[in-house]
């Protein structure tokens, strides 16, 4: 791997989806030390993007589709494209047994079709939430010679876990439940598309389109999308439940999760109940929460809305409240920008892999 001097030679592909798009500005504005940028996307409605290489005055644009790894440090997957690079199915080791490029994976698909690694288990993933954690431990960086591939959770399971682990700290926790809201972002640039033209054709009293959701969404809520989107929608549920298995490792009891789908353009909400063994003060349940990027609202302030995280780096948190009928039970409501979240969560991966 070069040194941050030399810059770092990065790949993005899934470039032309909303997530991958929100992750070439993360790079951009926290100054991520690269000398070329590589992006890959067959989408139909988006342009292929180039090659820049940054190493020599202003960016100039060419086209090589057979770079390998040897050429580079890091590869973000934004989303899973049907033409991936072909160094992204060869492992990815050097003579000297260090790794040539360091994949991070933050697409739908990896937490798809795969079950949690048992305790105590040598595995080529590792789940990373940094802001959680503290500095990545050398031998995680190198499974035998070969790199793990590094997935960036889903930002529900990011914000999920953020809210637990704090939690679990200082209090004793029984069990949870967790309603996440998702919007027609996660399914990419066709959903937000439709839910827009359904909105429009509504109230103009149109018919409406129904292909990517399935049904209405707009003035609207989906308890199971069925239109084709609703693999997308389904594998982030399933996948939730796997990768909050598979990073709280027991520390806090694992949710019950459930998705609905709501008429929101951008941004996530979730709404929390945890049992804790003790009762608690609302107060000290929401001290225990903050921490960079949680921030909690008082009583006295608006409750956080998916419309007012927009853009944020931020989770917002309302005031903690104690269920009537449970004097252990409370409910914790947040709210963040889906795709800023898992954008920055995935970059601060890699800054915590430079060397």
């Amino acid at each position: 791997m070069k040194s941050s001097e030399q810059g770092y030679r990065v790949a993005v592909v899934g470039a032309s989806s909303l997530l991958g798009k929100e992750l070439l500005n993360v790079l951009e504005e926290r100054r991520f030390p690269f000398s070329r940028l590589v992006t890959f996307s067959d989408e139909e409605d988006e342009p292929e993007l180039p090659i820049l290489d940054l190493s020599e005055g202003p960016p100039t644009s060419t086209l090589d589709e057979n770079v390998t790894a040897a050429e580079l440090d890091f590869t973000f997957l934004a989303a899973r494209s049907r033409r991936m690079p072909a160094f992204l199915e060869a492992p990815r080791s050097s003579s000297a047994g260090q790794p040539t490029c360091l994949v991070i994976d933050l697409s739908v698909s990896a937490i798809s079709g795969e079950t949690a690694p048992a305790p105590g288990s040598v595995s080529r993933r590792v789940v990373r939430v940094p802001f959680l954690e503290g500095p990545l431990p050398d031998r995680e960086i190198e499974t035998g010679g070969v790199a793990p591939t590094y997935v960036s959770p889903r930002p529900g399971a990011i914000v999920i876990s953020a809210l637990l682990l704090r939690l679990g700290k200082r209090f004793a926790l029984k069990s949870a439940v967790a309603h996440v809201f998702v919007s027609v972002s996660e399914i990419g640039s066709h959903g937000i598309e439709e839910l827009q033209k359904q909105t429009v054709n509504l109230l103009s009293f149109q018919k409406i389109p129904r292909k990517v959701l399935g049904a209405q969404l707009a003035f609207n809520m989906l308890s199971r999308p069925w239109g084709t989107g609703a693999s997308e929608v389904l594998a982030l549920e399933n996948g939730l439940r796997r990768q909050l298995q598979e990073y709280l490792q027991g520390r806090v009891p694992v949710p019950a999760v459930r998705l609905l789908q709501v008429p929101v353009f951008h941004s996530l909400g979730v709404s929390l109940y945890v049992e804790t063994a003790e009762p608690a003060l609302p107060e000290e349940l929401g001290e225990a929460l903050l921490g960079a990027p949680v921030e909690l609202r008082r009583r006295h302030q608006d409750s956080p809305t998916p419309v007012e995280v927009a853009g944020s780096d931020k989770i917002l948190v309302d005031s903690v409240t104690v269920d009537p009928g449970r004097p252990t039970g409370v409910w914790i409501w947040a709210v963040a920008d889906n795709l800023r979240l898992a954008a920055v969560n995935a970059v601060e991966i890699a800054e915590s892999l430079r060397r």
